[in-house]
């Protein structure tokens, strides 16, 4: 099991000079900060885009077809806060300006569901530390039943804290949309939180279950010996290249997750 702790989530990163394998693999795929912050834009704006529409849908009078199909792109949307705050944990999303790295990690998953980025990060480095063991606040303990293994996976990312600050915020924005915009609750429910609750199965599934789930002889947790047009499709909408090419990320954590399909070969 690959073991990446805190040196590989470095604040800052500078020109490698030194021929270590690793090293020298990586700046072939070096993140830059105009990629970043493109991908940053992107998402962002059609997670607003997207959350600002949907708000303003007539759920008695559409599809339920439609319905679902909003739904999903706003999970999608919304897991792309959570990866846009992942990256910048390990200071790939804005490499060369590690103060707005960071800046838009916190808007990122402040975004996703009010959790504190620094918390979220202390346990993605332990993640990474630990893997599959103990001390790795991912990984499911001692009950390895996906039920059981959900419900830790979001205790450690929803402490009492952060939970009581979650349900605060979501009172106090769902009062204000309701009561000065008129906007409908089952719209909030439908397009705001229900894509969140969706949106952390599929981070937990993808990206944590999947992986981890057997520490030896995972086909989730294996270098790709090979790849078509199909599984990078897949790899892409099922976790943003987390889920398909997971081993990858462990073994080189400074790549960003948009070219992770890249490396494995």
């Amino acid at each position: 099991m690959v073991k990446i702790c805190q040196s590989d989530m470095q604040t800052s990163i500078s020109p490698q000079k030194t021929i270590s394998p690793q090293k020298t693999f990586e700046n072939v795929f070096e993140p830059d900060d105009r990629t970043g912050l493109i991908v940053v834009v992107f998402i962002s704006s059609l997670w607003i885009a997207s959350l600002g529409g949907s708000l303003t849908i007539s759920i008695p009078n559409s599809s339920w077809i439609w319905l679902i199909c909003v739904v999903l792109v706003r999970t999608y949307l919304h897991t792309g806060l959570f990866i846009l705050a992942h990256d910048a944990m390990h200071g790939n999303l804005i490499p060369y300006n590690q103060s707005l790295n960071h800046l838009i990690g916190r808007f990122a998953v402040g975004a996703y569901a009010f959790l504190p980025y620094d918390h979220c990060r202390v346990n993605h480095r332990d993640h990474h530390c630990h893997t599959s063991q103990s001390g790795d606040p991912d990984f499911h303990g001692q009950i390895a039943h996906p039920v059981f293994w959900y419900c830790k996976f979001i205790r450690e990312y929803f402490p009492l804290r952060s939970l009581v600050t979650f349900l605060f915020n979501v009172s106090l924005i769902s009062l204000g949309l309701i009561f000065l915009f008129h906007v409908s609750f089952s719209n909030l429910i439908l397009f705001w939180l229900l894509p969140l609750v969706l949106s952390s199965l599929q981070l937990f599934f993808f990206g944590t279950y999947l992986p981890h789930r057997q520490v030896y002889g995972n086909t989730n947790f294996l270098p790709r010996m090979q790849r078509d047009r199909y599984s990078t499709i897949w790899s892409f909408l099922s976790c943003y290249n987390f889920g398909h090419y997971h081993w990858e990320h462990h073994k080189y954590p400074k790549i960003p997750w948009y070219q992770l399909h890249n490396i494995h070969q």
